[in-house]
């Protein structure tokens, strides 16, 4: 909520140059019981390399199952729905820390800064450094 709210306050309700606005991506999507565990389990392991076939395996189902199971309840494939959280930790962690890219992109599972800073752009619109310095705040601790 509160990244919600500066979010509204620092970035311009228009943007130059065709850049796409920031978008709020849920983290945690709507749960049943089903798969409640494995949504937790993921949010905790988003540092390590993970496939569908471990989070089958994590869930107890095979790897159908699964998928229907998560584009039933998140409208999202589960590497969409993994790549979609990423993202949104990564930008967290760029609004609140210090960390640099290579760090943000360790802690998010994103293997290389490299990989991290071609897929943010794609899907935030731009660079992780450009996203930073847009909610850098001076006065933080």
């Amino acid at each position: 909520m509160a990244n919600q709210r500066a979010r509204m306050l620092v970035t311009a309700p228009h943007r130059t140059g065709g850049q796409a606005q920031y978008i709020d991506l849920p983290v945690r999507p709507e749960r049943s019981a089903g798969l409640t565990q494995l949504y937790e389990w993921a949010l905790l392991n988003l540092h390590q390399p993970l496939t569908v076939d471990q989070l089958a395996q994590q869930a107890g189902m095979s790897r159908r199952t699964l998928i229907r199971r998560f584009n039933s309840e998140t409208g999202r494939p589960p590497m969409r729905w993994l790549l979609d959280t990423r993202l949104s930790h990564a930008r967290e962690l760029l609004e609140s820390t210090d960390l640099t890219v290579e760090s943000v992109a360790r802690r998010c599972g994103f293997g290389t800064s490299a990989n991290f800073r071609t897929l943010f752009k794609t899907h935030v619109g731009v660079p992780p450094s450009v996203y930073r310095d847009t909610f850098d705040r001076k006065d933080r601790d």
